[in-house]
Protein backbone atom coordinates (compact mmCIF):
# COMPACT_ATOMS: atom_id res chain seq x y z
CA UNK A 1 0.00 0.00 0.00
CA UNK A 2 1.18 3.73 -0.64
CA UNK A 3 1.84 5.56 1.98
CA UNK A 4 0.30 8.68 -0.30
CA UNK A 5 0.03 9.87 -3.27
CA UNK A 6 0.01 12.88 -4.93
CA UNK A 7 -2.30 13.64 -7.48
CA UNK A 8 -2.65 15.40 -10.99
CA UNK A 9 0.70 17.15 -10.83
CA UNK A 10 3.17 17.83 -14.08
CA UNK A 11 6.43 16.82 -13.73
CA UNK A 12 8.60 19.38 -15.39
CA UNK A 13 5.81 20.60 -17.35
CA UNK A 14 5.10 17.70 -18.58
CA UNK A 15 1.33 15.55 -19.06
CA UNK A 16 -0.43 15.20 -15.27
CA UNK A 17 0.62 12.30 -13.57
CA UNK A 18 0.09 11.11 -10.01
CA UNK A 19 2.91 10.30 -8.06
CA UNK A 20 2.72 7.00 -5.63
CA UNK A 21 4.92 7.68 -2.70
CA UNK A 22 6.38 4.27 -0.69
CA UNK A 23 9.07 4.50 2.41
CA UNK A 24 9.82 7.90 1.90
CA UNK A 25 10.60 7.27 -1.92
CA UNK A 26 9.03 7.64 -5.31
CA UNK A 27 7.91 4.29 -6.04
CA UNK A 28 5.93 5.10 -9.61
CA UNK A 29 4.31 7.48 -11.57
CA UNK A 30 1.19 7.09 -13.53
CA UNK A 31 -1.05 8.66 -15.68
CA UNK A 32 -3.19 11.19 -13.68
CA UNK A 33 -6.29 9.46 -12.55
CA UNK A 34 -4.78 5.74 -12.79
CA UNK A 35 -2.99 5.28 -9.13
CA UNK A 36 -6.13 3.76 -7.56
CA UNK A 37 -4.42 3.18 -4.60
CA UNK A 38 -5.03 3.20 -0.79
CA UNK A 39 -4.04 5.72 1.98
CA UNK A 40 -4.04 9.74 1.80
CA UNK A 41 -4.49 11.01 -1.10
CA UNK A 42 -2.80 14.44 -1.76
CA UNK A 43 -4.86 16.67 -4.74
CA UNK A 44 -1.86 18.57 -6.71
CA UNK A 45 -4.14 20.51 -8.27
CA UNK A 46 -2.70 20.41 -11.92
CA UNK A 47 0.35 22.59 -10.28
CA UNK A 48 3.95 22.04 -12.19
CA UNK A 49 6.17 19.68 -9.95
CA UNK A 50 10.26 19.65 -9.20
CA UNK A 51 12.37 18.06 -7.05
CA UNK A 52 13.23 19.23 -4.21
CA UNK A 53 15.75 22.34 -4.41
CA UNK A 54 19.50 21.47 -3.50
CA UNK A 55 21.40 24.10 -1.96
CA UNK A 56 25.21 23.19 -2.22
CA UNK A 57 26.39 26.30 -1.03
CA UNK A 58 25.26 27.98 2.23
CA UNK A 59 26.28 29.04 5.66
CA UNK A 60 23.79 28.11 7.88
CA UNK A 61 25.92 28.58 10.70
CA UNK A 62 26.49 32.52 10.28
CA UNK A 63 23.18 34.16 9.47
CA UNK A 64 21.35 36.58 11.72
CA UNK A 65 18.08 36.48 10.09
CA UNK A 66 14.71 36.54 12.10
CA UNK A 67 16.41 39.35 14.26
CA UNK A 68 16.56 42.85 14.06
CA UNK A 69 18.45 44.48 11.23
CA UNK A 70 21.94 44.29 11.42
CA UNK A 71 23.62 47.35 9.49
CA UNK A 72 26.80 46.16 7.33
CA UNK A 73 30.25 47.07 8.67
CA UNK A 74 33.90 46.01 8.34
CA UNK A 75 36.41 46.79 5.43
CA UNK A 76 35.12 45.83 1.91
CA UNK A 77 38.20 42.82 1.79
CA UNK A 78 38.29 39.31 2.32
CA UNK A 79 40.27 39.62 5.63
CA UNK A 80 38.44 42.38 6.67
CA UNK A 81 34.42 40.83 6.51
CA UNK A 82 36.68 37.50 8.63
CA UNK A 83 37.96 40.19 11.40
CA UNK A 84 34.26 42.35 11.33
CA UNK A 85 32.88 39.07 12.15
CA UNK A 86 35.00 37.70 14.64
CA UNK A 87 34.60 40.43 16.71
CA UNK A 88 30.52 40.67 16.16
CA UNK A 89 29.39 37.30 15.77
CA UNK A 90 29.46 36.83 19.61
CA UNK A 91 26.68 39.77 20.05
CA UNK A 92 24.49 38.20 18.21
CA UNK A 93 24.72 34.31 19.26
CA UNK A 94 26.80 33.25 16.24
CA UNK A 95 26.97 30.72 16.22
CA UNK A 96 23.68 29.34 17.63
CA UNK A 97 20.74 26.51 17.06
CA UNK A 98 18.08 29.16 17.36
CA UNK A 99 19.82 30.89 14.91
CA UNK A 100 20.48 28.08 12.44
CA UNK A 101 17.18 27.04 12.44
CA UNK A 102 15.88 30.11 11.29
CA UNK A 103 17.97 29.50 8.21
CA UNK A 104 16.92 25.87 7.40
CA UNK A 105 13.08 26.90 7.88
CA UNK A 106 13.71 29.83 5.73
CA UNK A 107 15.38 27.15 3.13
CA UNK A 108 12.65 24.66 3.09
CA UNK A 109 10.30 27.17 2.73
CA UNK A 110 11.38 28.05 0.01
CA UNK A 111 11.65 24.34 -1.51
CA UNK A 112 14.94 23.44 -0.73
CA UNK A 113 15.07 19.70 1.00
CA UNK A 114 18.69 19.26 0.74
CA UNK A 115 21.73 21.41 1.95
CA UNK A 116 25.23 21.73 1.66
CA UNK A 117 26.45 23.91 4.42
CA UNK A 118 30.04 25.08 5.19
CA UNK A 119 30.48 25.54 9.22
CA UNK A 120 32.71 27.12 10.47
CA UNK A 121 35.78 25.78 12.76
CA UNK A 122 38.25 27.75 14.10
CA UNK A 123 40.27 28.57 17.81
CA UNK A 124 37.86 31.09 18.85
CA UNK A 125 34.62 28.12 18.68
CA UNK A 126 36.26 24.97 18.04
CA UNK A 127 33.16 22.71 16.59
CA UNK A 128 30.53 24.82 18.51
CA UNK A 129 29.13 25.51 14.93
CA UNK A 130 28.69 22.21 13.87
CA UNK A 131 26.76 21.03 16.92
CA UNK A 132 24.34 23.93 16.44
CA UNK A 133 23.66 23.50 12.82
CA UNK A 134 23.22 19.58 13.06
CA UNK A 135 21.07 20.73 16.52
CA UNK A 136 18.70 23.02 14.50
CA UNK A 137 18.61 19.84 11.76
CA UNK A 138 17.57 17.39 14.23
CA UNK A 139 14.73 20.14 15.76
CA UNK A 140 13.41 19.81 12.00
CA UNK A 141 12.54 16.16 12.27
CA UNK A 142 14.74 15.57 9.14
CA UNK A 143 12.67 17.79 6.35
CA UNK A 144 15.97 19.00 5.52
CA UNK A 145 18.64 16.98 5.00
CA UNK A 146 22.50 18.86 6.02
CA UNK A 147 25.64 17.67 5.23
CA UNK A 148 28.50 19.73 7.12
CA UNK A 149 31.86 21.13 5.51
CA UNK A 150 33.98 22.04 8.48
CA UNK A 151 35.17 25.29 7.11
CA UNK A 152 38.09 27.14 8.27
CA UNK A 153 37.01 31.06 7.13
CA UNK A 154 39.72 32.09 9.70
CA UNK A 155 42.59 30.35 7.74
CA UNK A 156 44.32 27.07 8.27
CA UNK A 157 48.08 27.38 8.09
CA UNK A 158 48.15 30.90 9.53
CA UNK A 159 46.04 29.44 12.70
CA UNK A 160 47.89 26.68 14.06
CA UNK A 161 45.27 23.94 15.48
CA UNK A 162 43.03 24.63 12.94
CA UNK A 163 44.42 21.52 11.06
CA UNK A 164 43.86 19.48 14.40
CA UNK A 165 39.96 20.79 14.79
CA UNK A 166 39.17 19.79 11.25
CA UNK A 167 40.27 16.52 11.51
CA UNK A 168 38.35 16.16 14.59
CA UNK A 169 35.30 17.53 12.63
CA UNK A 170 36.09 14.86 10.01
CA UNK A 171 36.22 11.82 12.42
CA UNK A 172 33.25 13.50 14.02
CA UNK A 173 31.43 13.11 10.94
CA UNK A 174 31.66 16.04 8.69
CA UNK A 175 31.53 14.89 4.84
CA UNK A 176 33.95 17.29 3.69
CA UNK A 177 36.91 19.30 5.21
CA UNK A 178 36.95 23.29 3.49
CA UNK A 179 39.99 25.13 2.57
CA UNK A 180 40.14 29.37 2.27
CA UNK A 181 42.48 31.25 -0.28
CA UNK A 182 45.37 28.75 0.17
CA UNK A 183 47.16 31.87 -1.74
CA UNK A 184 45.90 34.96 -0.34
CA UNK A 185 44.93 33.84 3.32
CA UNK A 186 47.58 31.64 4.24
CA UNK A 187 50.25 32.65 1.64
CA UNK A 188 51.10 28.88 1.39
CA UNK A 189 48.70 27.27 -1.02
CA UNK A 190 51.15 24.38 -0.89
CA UNK A 191 50.90 23.62 2.99
CA UNK A 192 47.35 24.37 2.75
CA UNK A 193 46.78 21.93 0.81
CA UNK A 194 48.74 19.27 1.87
CA UNK A 195 46.94 19.27 4.98
CA UNK A 196 43.64 19.44 3.61
CA UNK A 197 44.11 16.50 1.51
CA UNK A 198 45.78 14.64 3.91
CA UNK A 199 42.84 14.41 6.16
CA UNK A 200 40.39 13.94 3.58
CA UNK A 201 42.66 10.80 2.40
CA UNK A 202 42.78 9.59 5.31
CA UNK A 203 39.43 10.56 7.25
CA UNK A 204 37.56 9.39 4.08
CA UNK A 205 36.32 12.52 3.63
CA UNK A 206 36.17 15.07 1.02
CA UNK A 207 37.49 18.68 -0.12
CA UNK A 208 35.26 22.02 -0.56
CA UNK A 209 37.55 24.91 -0.95
CA UNK A 210 36.36 28.66 -1.25
CA UNK A 211 38.93 30.33 -3.97
CA UNK A 212 38.30 33.82 -4.45
CA UNK A 213 42.04 34.42 -6.02
CA UNK A 214 41.94 35.55 -9.21
CA UNK A 215 43.56 35.53 -13.35
CA UNK A 216 46.60 32.79 -13.05
CA UNK A 217 46.83 32.75 -9.15
CA UNK A 218 43.53 30.89 -9.12
CA UNK A 219 44.48 28.97 -11.96
CA UNK A 220 47.64 27.89 -10.34
CA UNK A 221 45.68 26.77 -7.54
CA UNK A 222 42.96 24.80 -9.63
CA UNK A 223 46.20 23.23 -10.73
CA UNK A 224 47.55 22.17 -7.48
CA UNK A 225 43.95 21.23 -6.55
CA UNK A 226 43.71 18.82 -9.70
CA UNK A 227 46.98 17.76 -9.12
CA UNK A 228 46.21 16.04 -5.15
CA UNK A 229 42.92 15.48 -6.45
CA UNK A 230 44.34 12.88 -8.61
CA UNK A 231 47.48 11.49 -6.34
CA UNK A 232 44.85 10.83 -3.25
CA UNK A 233 42.59 9.40 -4.95
CA UNK A 234 39.72 11.66 -4.48
CA UNK A 235 37.96 11.71 -7.62
CA UNK A 236 34.14 13.29 -7.22
CA UNK A 237 35.11 13.92 -3.83
CA UNK A 238 36.69 17.43 -4.09
CA UNK A 239 34.91 20.83 -5.10
CA UNK A 240 35.89 24.66 -6.07
CA UNK A 241 33.59 27.07 -4.63
CA UNK A 242 33.12 30.08 -6.39
CA UNK A 243 36.44 29.79 -8.52
CA UNK A 244 36.04 32.75 -10.07
CA UNK A 245 39.18 32.87 -11.43
CA UNK A 246 38.10 30.20 -14.00
CA UNK A 247 35.92 32.89 -15.94
CA UNK A 248 38.75 35.53 -16.02
CA UNK A 249 41.05 33.18 -18.36
CA UNK A 250 41.88 33.20 -21.95
CA UNK A 251 40.04 30.14 -24.14
CA UNK A 252 43.02 28.20 -24.77
CA UNK A 253 44.26 28.74 -21.31
CA UNK A 254 40.63 28.05 -19.70
CA UNK A 255 40.07 24.83 -22.16
CA UNK A 256 43.28 23.06 -21.06
CA UNK A 257 42.09 24.02 -17.07
CA UNK A 258 39.06 22.22 -17.69
CA UNK A 259 40.34 19.34 -19.48
CA UNK A 260 42.39 18.88 -16.21
CA UNK A 261 39.70 19.77 -13.82
CA UNK A 262 37.22 17.23 -15.55
CA UNK A 263 40.10 14.27 -15.49
CA UNK A 264 40.89 14.78 -12.30
CA UNK A 265 36.77 14.38 -10.97
CA UNK A 266 36.50 18.11 -9.74
CA UNK A 267 32.96 19.51 -9.08
CA UNK A 268 32.58 23.64 -8.84
CA UNK A 269 29.72 25.86 -6.83
CA UNK A 270 28.34 28.90 -7.19
CA UNK A 271 26.28 31.39 -6.19
CA UNK A 272 26.36 32.91 -9.66
CA UNK A 273 27.19 36.94 -8.21
CA UNK A 274 26.95 39.94 -9.59
CA UNK A 275 30.04 41.52 -11.61
CA UNK A 276 32.22 38.38 -11.45
CA UNK A 277 33.06 36.84 -15.17
CA UNK A 278 30.38 34.16 -16.44
CA UNK A 279 31.84 30.36 -15.94
CA UNK A 280 32.34 28.60 -19.18
CA UNK A 281 29.38 26.53 -18.43
CA UNK A 282 29.28 24.50 -21.41
CA UNK A 283 32.50 23.20 -21.40
CA UNK A 284 32.11 22.11 -18.14
CA UNK A 285 28.88 20.19 -19.02
CA UNK A 286 30.07 18.82 -22.07
CA UNK A 287 33.07 17.12 -19.70
CA UNK A 288 30.82 15.99 -17.06
CA UNK A 289 31.82 18.28 -14.58
CA UNK A 290 29.20 18.68 -11.68
CA UNK A 291 28.20 22.34 -10.76
CA UNK A 292 26.01 23.09 -8.34
CA UNK A 293 24.19 26.50 -7.08
CA UNK A 294 24.07 27.76 -3.42
CA UNK A 295 22.48 30.66 -1.63
CA UNK A 296 26.16 31.23 0.22
CA UNK A 297 25.64 33.22 3.83
CA UNK A 298 22.05 34.86 3.60
CA UNK A 299 21.70 38.35 5.57
CA UNK A 300 25.20 37.51 7.65
CA UNK A 301 28.09 39.77 8.88
CA UNK A 302 29.39 39.31 5.47
CA UNK A 303 26.32 40.49 3.38
CA UNK A 304 22.44 41.53 3.78
CA UNK A 305 21.81 40.09 0.74
CA UNK A 306 20.08 36.52 0.51
CA UNK A 307 16.46 35.42 1.14
CA UNK A 308 17.11 31.24 0.76
CA UNK A 309 15.27 30.81 -2.37
CA UNK A 310 17.54 28.86 -4.90
CA UNK A 311 15.36 29.68 -7.74
CA UNK A 312 16.31 32.96 -7.33
CA UNK A 313 19.84 32.11 -7.69
CA UNK A 314 19.21 29.75 -10.40
CA UNK A 315 17.95 33.26 -12.20
CA UNK A 316 20.86 35.04 -11.15
CA UNK A 317 22.94 31.91 -12.93
CA UNK A 318 20.83 32.60 -16.20
CA UNK A 319 21.27 36.12 -15.88
CA UNK A 320 25.02 36.20 -15.46
CA UNK A 321 25.21 33.51 -18.35
CA UNK A 322 22.81 35.44 -21.34
CA UNK A 323 20.90 32.18 -21.02
CA UNK A 324 17.92 33.15 -22.79
CA UNK A 325 16.66 30.61 -24.81
CA UNK A 326 13.89 27.37 -23.25
CA UNK A 327 16.87 25.11 -23.26
CA UNK A 328 19.13 27.11 -21.20
CA UNK A 329 17.01 28.53 -18.64
CA UNK A 330 15.89 24.67 -18.17
CA UNK A 331 19.26 23.75 -17.60
CA UNK A 332 19.67 26.70 -14.73
CA UNK A 333 16.67 25.32 -12.82
CA UNK A 334 18.41 21.32 -13.38
CA UNK A 335 21.76 23.27 -11.68
CA UNK A 336 19.48 23.99 -8.62
CA UNK A 337 17.92 20.01 -8.40
CA UNK A 338 18.74 17.15 -10.26
CA UNK A 339 22.54 17.60 -11.59
CA UNK A 340 23.37 18.52 -8.03
CA UNK A 341 22.68 15.26 -6.20
CA UNK A 342 26.15 14.41 -5.70
CA UNK A 343 27.04 17.38 -3.90
CA UNK A 344 24.77 15.84 -1.08
CA UNK A 345 25.51 12.29 -1.75
CA UNK A 346 22.46 11.02 -4.06
CA UNK A 347 22.65 9.09 -6.90
CA UNK A 348 19.74 10.17 -8.04
CA UNK A 349 17.08 13.42 -7.71
CA UNK A 350 14.28 14.09 -9.86
CA UNK A 351 10.79 12.96 -10.51
CA UNK A 352 11.74 9.28 -10.69
CA UNK A 353 10.88 5.80 -9.55
CA UNK A 354 13.48 5.11 -6.21
CA UNK A 355 14.67 8.46 -5.52
CA UNK A 356 13.83 9.94 -2.69
CA UNK A 357 10.28 11.53 -2.58
CA UNK A 358 11.32 15.03 -2.86
CA UNK A 359 8.54 17.22 -4.35
CA UNK A 360 7.86 20.93 -4.88
CA UNK A 361 4.60 22.33 -6.60
CA UNK A 362 4.55 26.20 -7.91
CA UNK A 363 1.81 27.46 -9.94
CA UNK A 364 3.44 28.50 -13.53
CA UNK A 365 3.17 27.35 -16.77
CA UNK A 366 6.24 25.89 -17.81
CA UNK A 367 9.67 25.53 -15.86
CA UNK A 368 10.87 28.71 -17.86
CA UNK A 369 7.62 30.48 -16.14
CA UNK A 370 8.85 29.16 -13.02
CA UNK A 371 12.49 30.20 -13.33
CA UNK A 372 11.43 33.83 -14.32
CA UNK A 373 9.10 34.68 -11.93
CA UNK A 374 10.11 32.94 -8.29
CA UNK A 375 6.60 32.01 -7.76
CA UNK A 376 5.27 30.84 -4.19
CA UNK A 377 6.30 26.71 -3.39
CA UNK A 378 2.09 26.01 -2.76
CA UNK A 379 3.50 22.66 -1.50
CA UNK A 380 6.73 20.88 -0.46
CA UNK A 381 7.32 17.01 0.14
CA UNK A 382 9.99 16.06 2.05
CA UNK A 383 10.96 11.87 2.01
CA UNK A 384 7.36 11.66 1.16
CA UNK A 385 6.34 14.15 4.24
CA UNK A 386 4.10 17.10 2.97
CA UNK A 387 6.06 20.34 5.24
CA UNK A 388 4.64 22.99 3.40
CA UNK A 389 1.69 24.53 1.61
CA UNK A 390 0.99 27.70 0.42
CA UNK A 391 4.04 29.19 1.65
CA UNK A 392 3.98 28.29 4.96
CA UNK A 393 5.76 25.37 7.41
CA UNK A 394 4.05 23.04 8.95
CA UNK A 395 6.96 21.88 10.95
Amino acid sequence: MADLTLTNVRPWGMAAVDIVVSDGKIRDLVPAGAAGEPGECVDGGGLLALPGFINAHAHVDKSWWGRPWVSYGGESTIAGRIAHERAERDALGIPGVDNSLTVLREFLRHGVTAVRSHVDVDLGIGLRGIDAVRGAAEALGGAIEVEIVAFPQDGVIRRPGVLDLLDQAAANGATSVGGLDPAAIDRDPVKQLDGLFEIAERRGVGVDIHLHDGGELGAFQFELIAERTRRAGLRGKVNVSHGFALGELPAGRQADLLDELAEAGVSWSTVAPVGTAPLPWRGMRDRGMPVGLGTDGIRDLWSPFGDGDLLRVALDFARLHDLRTDEGLGYAVELATTRAAGFVHRGVHDLAAGARADIVLVDAENVQDALMRSPRRELVMSGGRVVARNGELLV
